[in-house]
Order: C-alpha cells, then structure tokens, then sequence
C-alpha cells in the first residue's frame, strides 16, 4: 500500500505537511468528515495520483482561523491529476487518463445537477446542497493537496485531456481549469459580457487576477479593475498591465464610481465566495470596492 502525504491544517496561520491513509472507496471517518457520510460506498469514483494542484483564497480562510475548519483537514480542491485506479461502476474514465477535477464536488443524478446547477448538489453533502474537496462544512471529503485524492462520480465529474503529451506540456495553465478559470469566465456569461462590453471588475483575488485574460475572450473594448490588496508589488502588476486600469480602493460604496459608466457591466466574484454557486453556475457577488481617485 502507497504512504499518502498531504497538506494538512493544524491552526490559525498553521500547516503541516502529514502521512495519511491511501485513499479507497469506502468514506472513512476524519477530521471534518460528516457522520450521515461515513461508512458510503463510492464504487462509482477513482483514485487519482495527483499531477499538479492550486492553493486557492478558500484556502487561506481556513488556513487564517476564519472558519470553523477541524485540525487536521486536509486542504485543497483544485485538483488535476493520472488516473491510478477505478471503482466497478466506473465506465468511461481508464486508469492512465489525464483529468481535471472540478472542484465542486456532484452526482451528476438529482434535480439540480441535471438542471446544470451542479454547485448545489443534492447528494453529496448531508448537511446541505453542495461539496467540495477539502473544505470546512462541505462533507469532509479529502482535499487535494495530497499525491493521492479519491474522486466520485469519476465518469460525471472529471474532464480528461485528450492528449496526454499536449497537456502535459502546458499543465502548469490547465490546471487551472478545476476552479480559478471557470470562475471568473463564468461571471463574464452570467453577466452577459460580449464584443464591444464595458465591464467593472472589483476586488481582484485569486480567481480575478486572471480576469482581463479571460475578458480578452470575450472581447470587451475597456474595463477598470479596482484593488484593495494591501500587496504593493501586486498593485504594481496590475498597474503595469494593458489594456486596463487598476486602482487601489479606498473606501467601500453600493455602486461602481462616477468614473464607471452606467451602462457597464459589473462582475465581482471574490475569492472565497462558495455559497452561491460554483465555477459552473456562480452568481456575480453584489459586494464592490471603489475608488473615486
């Protein structure tokens, strides 16, 4: 049996990197793990060896003392790793596959989940609609920082590469696929940004940061980005970069500044903001930082 090392929570600004169980397809008991889950039967999931994660701001709320996160919850929900083994009920995915792992976590069978909204599972989490991979209240499923995850669902949930030599060549970006990506690009569709948009964007975290790349896919003409990270040398990024603005906020207001026009489209969806949806069916956020500088 493989040893199983993974990133594990110890307490407020703390981690550790432990030894854990290798993952199977019986839902063991662990920190964070929902009672109603233990003991469940995920024939129709695979186990991963994991290929390359990202640490996302969810992380750090944890990892800060914001939640109620247990001690030794194991981090990390994006996740693209090699398929290493598979469940009996398994029928699409094969050990070998490169995949990426959403990381919300769905059955692909109930009512939300065929209606697209697969952020609000109903299968998942016994506590209430939605899971995710190593994350607090969210069903103690094993988060992802660890060289082996188990996935269920496999045949609904994970997204194989068709290529495995093309994707490897350029891992290090599709891993971003699993959250960071689909985040902002699905507040562009949901806020209906198009050719020729005037689009607002505030409070760049992990998954704005990559925004005005994404903005380029769609194609909108101007956008100003608005800050309030405390991290100068990031401002200075943003700062340098073409063909948007950024600044620093300053104070909190319920609509975008003078500066903004009217007609643009305001798309804020800061780290962290799990309840709504997911980076499948995510609600832009109503929250905005300005400036009126």
């Amino acid at each position: 049996m493989a040893g199983n090392k993974a990133v594990s929570y110890v307490g407020p600004g703390k981690v550790e990197v432990d030894t854990i169980e290798y993952p199977g397809f019986v839902l063991k008991d662990g920190p964070g793990v929902n009672p109603a889950n233990v003991g469940r039967e995920t024939q129709h999931g695979v186990i991963l060896k994991n290929v390359a994660t990202n640490i996302c701001g969810s992380d750090q709320h944890m990892v800060r003392g914001r939640t109620t996160a247990p001690q030794g919850l194991v981090l990390g929900h994006e996740i693209t790793g090699e398929v290493i083994e598979t469940g009996r009920d398994v029928e699409f995915i094969k050990v070998g596959d490169l995949v990426s792992v959403p990381f919300n976590i769905a059955c692909g069978r109930c009512r939300n989940c065929k209606e697209g909204k697969t952020g609000i599972c109903l299968n998942v989490n016994p506590d209430r609609p939605g899971s995710a991979y190593g994350y607090v209240d969210m069903g103690g499923w094993v988060g992802g920082q660890a060289e082996y995850v188990m996935v269920p669902y496999a045949d609904w949930n994970l997204l194989k590469f068709p290529d495995r030599d093309q994707a490897m060549e350029k891992i290090l970006d599709l891993t971003m696929l699993s959250d960071i990506f689909p985040t902002g690009f699905h507040g562009c569709v949901t806020a209906g940004v198009t050719v020729g948009s005037t689009v607002y964007v505030a409070e760049p975290a992990r998954s704005g940061w990559p925004r005005p790349r994404r903005r380029s896919c769609s194609g909108p003409r101007w956008w100003s980005w608005v800050t309030s990270t405390p991290n100068g040398s990031r401002r200075r990024a943003a700062s340098a970069a073409r063909p948007w603005t950024c600044r620093r906020a300053t104070r909190r207001t319920s609509s975008p500044p003078s500066w903004v026009s009217r007609r643009s489209t305001a798309v804020s969806t800061p780290s962290g903001s799990r309840r709504a949806g997911t980076g499948a069916n995510r609600r832009p956020s109503t929250r905005r930082r300005c400036s009126t500088r």
